[in-house]
């Protein structure tokens, strides 16, 4: 994973332990907008469009932009982009992706979506008709095998690969495995969902889609959006260190996902796909 640029600030605290006060420095997690444009062609002109404007940690904002965009249905492989560019300064908080003429952008649907993603959502039934409709990829039944004494050990080898929160204590992470419990990335965000789309992104951009013989970890609780994510990205067993919505569990039944929550402490629960958790 690469060196974290711009993740974290200094700033100057009163620390006070028992009836002592004294002044010293602590390390923040860095939160930013981070607006993501889309440049599209529609009927012979070239268009761009804000889709999305999201709170995150700089860092990986190419891999962010284009997970977002599989997530969402926009793009289904690489060449679906031509190009992924800062707008402005190196750092600026401003990308844009440019998408190859032959997709075909549903900007009515983007539209609807943009308002719910950012005020309260979509819900219940409206958000499980809205991820049939994208088509996403199938999952296959068959094909992954883990044992239990595997997922046990996943939290900590993914903390241990977290710079930003050994630093901080203020980030989510979302941490992939390969079937033998190897840790092959990780990637950190304020944002849970941010850290998915990054890491997501990075393996869409390399073409390792789908990741049928993967595992992947969430810091935190696994909501609905986090399970779409990775039915997306073809991922067949999610671990969460936290517990999983309602809506979470109803997605991961219908899609043959393995969703385990509460992952910690050598000890979790199974709420769909117990056949690929071996003992």
């Amino acid at each position: 994973m690469e060196d974290p640029q711009n993740s974290t600030v200094e700033v100057h605290v009163r620390k006070v332990l028992g009836a002592a006060i004294s002044g010293e420095r602590d390390l923040l997690a860095v939160e930013e907008p981070l607006e993501i444009r889309i440049g599209y062609h529609f009927k012979g002109r070239a268009l761009a469009k804000t889709i999305s404007i999201t709170m995150r940690t700089p860092g990986s904002d190419a891999e962010l932009a284009a997970g977002f965009l599989l997530g969402e249905g926009i793009v289904r492989q690489p060449s679906d982009i031509l190009a992924i560019r800062q707008l402005g300064a190196s750092a600026s908080n401003e990308i844009q992706v440019d998408l190859h003429p032959s997709v075909e952008v549903d900007i009515n649907r983007l539209d609807r979506r943009f308002y719910t993603t950012s005020s309260c959502g979509v819900c219940g039934k409206a958000s499980l008709d809205a991820i049939d409709a994208q088509d996403p990829p199938s999952i296959p039944i068959e094909g992954l095998a883990v044992d239990a004494a595997l997922i046990h050990k996943l939290p900590e080898s993914a903390r241990q690969a977290q710079p930003v929160f050994s630093q901080t204590g203020g980030l989510h992470a979302a941490a992939l495995f390969n079937e033998t419990g190897t840790l092959l990335n990780v990637q950190e965000d304020v944002g849970r969902h941010n850290a998915l789309d990054k890491l997501i992104g990075h393996q869409f951009l390399a073409a390792a889609l789908p990741l049928h013989k993967h595992l992947l970890l969430v810091s935190g609780r696994a909501s609905f959006e986090l399970i779409q994510k990775a039915l997306m990205a073809g991922i067949p067993l999610v671990a969460a260190i936290g517990a999983p919505s309602s809506l979470a569990v109803e997605l991961a039944q219908r899609s043959h996902i393995t969703l385990l929550g509460f992952v910690r402490h050598n000890q979790f629960n199974i709420y769909s796909g117990h056949w690929r958790v071996t003992s």
